[in-house]
């Protein structure tokens, strides 16, 4: 009896997990056969295509004026790979600081970074871009990178919470070494926070690959457009939308972000599991 009480259990709960699969994989099957699909065809209940459209890709890759999505591949690329390398430096020299460092007033600094994270982009949203403004940094990429060099609070947040699980021995016996703190940061810290820095590292990839608002505001020469910015220069109310491009393209446009955590995941994984465990 217990058997089979058991049995139908886990029945149940493999049922229930393919049920939930299904539903978070139908919209992505759909976006890729959509992305096969002529215009007339988009609106229709099916998976499939009837007639496989492979032009819309390269179609797609070509169909706006002057420029092709290379273009605006490399401009993301650039713009994202900058700023992902100055988050996780300087999010890691803070978050250093805050776990093994002494300093004056160190907690009440500390509270008052996390409360930045609670604040809304909204509310800072006015007087940044004035102060960029002011700078003549508007339809430049600065004020998409500069903040990054600021280490960013939840990095710093996730990156403290990690360091605070690794022993202070460690520290100790570097000291009677001869290591400057520098060195502790750099030969005993940094290598062992590599999970949380993988994980600072995809977080901080893929939330700027995917920003649309900041360059939305910031640039306004289409030569510098970002991926998210190109995508939306395939809606043009005066005329009939190529959905199927569209959809094309969005498809392709995930491909950087997706491959990056793949190849990480393992450490992503790792980084979140482990993080505050200690501390």
């Amino acid at each position: 009896m217990k058997k089979e009480l058991d049995f139908k259990g886990k029945l149940l709960t493999h049922a229930l997990l393919i049920a939930v699969s299904i539903m978070m994989i139908y919209p992505v099957v759909w976006w890729f056969g959509a992305s096969f699909k002529t215009t007339q065809e988009i609106g229709l209940p099916t998976l499939f295509p009837s007639k496989w459209m492979w032009e819309n890709y390269p179609d797609g890759w070509n169909a706006l004026p002057k420029y092709t999505f290379t273009y605006f591949y490399i401009n993301s690329i650039k713009v994202n790979v900058t700023a992902t390398i100055l988050h996780v430096v300087a999010a890691s020299l803070v978050a250093f600081g805050f776990a093994r460092l002494t300093f004056p007033l160190k907690n009440f600094w500390f509270s008052i970074l996390l409360m930045t994270i609670m604040l809304p982009s909204q509310v800072t949203l006015i007087p940044q871009y004035s102060m960029f403004h002011s700078f003549n940094w508007v339809n430049t990429y600065l004020p998409l990178v500069v903040p990054a060099a600021m280490g960013g609070a939840f990095f710093i947040f996730l990156i403290v919470q990690f360091i605070r699980s690794i022993p202070r021995e460690l520290d100790e016996s570097a000291k009677i070494d001869g290591c400057s703190w520098f060195g502790i940061y750099w030969r005993i810290i940094m290598p062992l926070t590599k999970p949380a820095l993988v994980s600072a590292t995809i977080f901080s990839f893929i939330w700027g690959w995917d920003d649309y608002f900041s360059p939305l505001i910031y640039l306004n020469s289409v030569d510098k457009y970002t991926i998210p910015l190109a995508l939306r220069m395939f809606i043009d109310t005066q005329s009939a939308v190529a959905w199927g491009q569209l959809l094309a393209m969005s498809l392709l446009s995930i491909t950087p972000p997706v491959l990056i955590f793949f190849l990480a995941q393992k450490h992503f994984v790792e980084g979140i599991a482990t993080t505050g465990l200690k501390g």
